[in-house]
């Protein structure tokens, strides 16, 4: 039989959807929020020549400064105030979340609940803000090195361009990062996830029509294109279905008696996701990458030979390339699924309620448990992740194929989709349950 929510679910259309009121508004705050971003990926930068900066960009914009401009929506090409996007903000997450785990301090901090979260927020932003500044001031070395065929990207250069630089695009960092914390408290998903998201879709249209146009002069066979779109079909596909797979372990709560009643007996159960980490492992793993090459890949060759041979293996569909990407994916899924899950909090809690796995006795033997399960999930979710952005990287190097059809890409749009629909959901059924408790409670003033 099916339960309350399932019954409320499959009564979920669009009826009632045009009644929740609180989540058009945060649907409406978010379109909005992702329209603000979008133009501000427009706004360009003061002292930069665009046409000698388009041409420079199609010389080198391949590998993985094509990546790191597809994740800023074009901006990085365009050279605008949101060029960084929201990569410093990722890579001080990562910083402060590694800190967290070696740091005693910081892990009491984290425990305190609330205001521990909000000082380790602040720390980030901290963090962001430092980034941000480095990375824009390398940034503003390497354009002044950058030659074209019609001549230097920058009008000006001097030390007056390198502040405005540093300026600009740490407070289009800084303002993508309120953005992206303004959409996840009063809209819908997660801000930081969805504003890559939306780079991400917004070029999506240009790169099936450069892609056409490619199979259209012969660089592409109509029959590579068909295999492509294929691929992309099924990518999809299975990343819906690995995303929702989860394992149940049956979790039983004892009878108890409180009075002349009896409580307790049902059996329930703790649902753990295959890839409980979601779309952060590739995140992370494209920022750490896109971080120290941000200079690199401006220089224009400028730079020391031994950085010049790194830059190079680090393109895409590079041998280094390949490993580093497929290794970090690893760590960060095993690293982050670590701290979104708990084996030893979540024994203890079943414990202090009562709960039990059958079989398995409650306490340090649960944790134990739990936590075999988990190492056994995180593996095949990791060597999932892993596979859905590699294969794709291996055969998109091959060909003169935009990079928004690689694996990475397809992982964030339909993750940040589903975490989003679910999240829309949610919000339908919590309407529902209010409608239900209003109508109960004017029965009862009634009678």
């Amino acid at each position: 039989m099916a339960s309350a929510a399932e019954q409320l679910a499959a009564n979920v259309n669009w009826g009632a959807f045009s009644k929740a009121t609180e989540l058009k508004k945060r649907i409406w705050f978010t379109l909005a929020a992702l329209v603000v971003y979008r133009l501000g990926t427009y706004i360009p930068m003061p002292f930069i020549d665009p046409a000698a900066l388009g041409a420079i960009f199609q010389q080198q914009g391949g590998g993985i400064l094509g990546m790191f401009n597809m994740f800023s929506g074009g901006a990085l090409e365009r050279m605008t105030i949101f060029a960084l996007n929201i990569m410093p903000y990722i890579s001080a997450s990562i910083i402060m979340q590694l800190m967290t785990a070696v740091s005693p301090k910081l892990e009491a901090l984290k425990k305190e609940g609330e205001a521990g979260r909000k000082k380790i927020n602040q720390y980030t932003r901290y963090g962001t803000v430092l980034l941000a500044a480095v990375q824009a001031y390398g940034i503003s070395i390497g354009l002044e090195n950058m030659q074209g065929p019609s001549g230097s990207a920058v009008i000006d250069p001097g030390m007056l361009f390198r502040l405005t630089t540093v300026v600009s695009l740490t407070g289009g960092t800084m303002f993508l990062m309120w953005l992206g914390e303004q959409i996840t408290q009063r809209g819908i998903g997660n801000g930081i996830s969805l504003i890559i998201m939306a780079g991400i879709v917004a070029n999506l249209p240009s790169a099936l029509a450069g892609t056409l146009e490619l199979g259209r002069t012969g660089a592409l066979s109509t029959l590579f294109i068909i295999f492509l779109l294929i691929m992309s079909v099924g990518v999809v596909a299975f990343i819906v279905f690995m995303e929702r797979a989860q394992r149940r372990v049956v979790v039983q709560y004892p009878k108890r008696q409180v009075g002349n009643r009896m409580f307790g007996g049902e059996s329930s159960h703790l649902p753990l996701k295959l890839n409980p980490s979601g779309v952060i492992p590739p995140i992370f793993a494209s920022s750490l990458l896109l971080m120290p090459l941000t200079v690199a890949g401006f220089s224009g060759g400028a730079g020391p030979e031994w950085l010049s041979t790194i830059t190079a293996h680090l393109g895409r569909g590079g041998s280094l390339y390949m490993l580093l990407y497929g290794g970090l994916i690893l760590f960060f899924t095993f690293f982050y699924t670590s701290i979104v899950f708990n084996p030893e909090d979540t024994a203890e809690n079943l414990k202090k309620h009562g709960g039990f796995v059958p079989g398995i006795r409650p306490g340090k033997n649960t944790a134990e448990y739990l936590n075999y399960i988990l190492t056994r999930l995180t593996c095949v979710g990791a060597l999932y992740l892993t596979v859905v952005c590699l294969l794709p990287e291996m055969l998109i190097s091959s060909y003169a194929v935009p990079f928004y059809f690689g694996g990475t890409s397809l992982l964030i749009v339909v993750s940040v989709t589903l975490d989003t629909v679910g999240q829309i959901h949610s919000h339908l059924l919590a309407h529902q349950y209010e409608g239900l408790i209003k109508k109960s409670k004017l029965r009862g003033r009634r009678r």
